[in-house]
């Protein structure tokens, strides 16, 4: 089990690098071409609200992805350090929708079968995965 692991400041202009790392990742691993970009939108908006988790909290820490190359799944972790989910005050801070939250997570849960998202006191984790090509693993 190959593992590739990227840790960076909760920045947006990070969250790029982390999808276009992601999609050449997998499709080393053996994700098929015709899944890729779902891989790639589905990493962006994981980090995206992995950031936004950060700064609505005005959180520094770092977001963790790691991808990881199974033997028949092509697993992403993304973790965020924004500790447990706040309940958003009345009169949301700047920036702070608070259901942008919600709409990450939906559009997330759209483009992956094999979704379990976690919360706890250091903060979250969104775990993805995807099937590995058969005929790429045999290569």
């Amino acid at each position: 089990m190959a593992t590739v692991e990227l840790r960076f400041s909760a920045l947006p202009e990070h969250v790029r690098t982390a999808r276009l790392v992601a999609a050449a990742v997998a499709r080393r691993a053996g994700v098929d071409e015709s899944v890729l970009d779902e891989v790639r939108l589905a990493v962006g908006e994981a980090c995206s609200r992995a950031v936004g988790l950060h700064q609505r909290g005005g959180i520094g820490g770092t977001v963790r992805v790691a991808l990881i190359d199974q033997e028949k799944r092509f697993l992403i972790e993304v973790e965020d350090e924004a500790g447990p989910p706040a309940v958003p005050a009345s009169g949301a801070a700047e920036g702070g929708d608070p259901d942008e939250d919600t709409l990450g997570l939906a559009v997330i849960t759209g483009l992956v079968e094999d979704l379990e998202v976690t919360n706890g006191t250091d903060g979250g984790l969104i775990r993805m995965s995807w099937p590995v090509s058969v005929d790429a693993v045999a290569v």
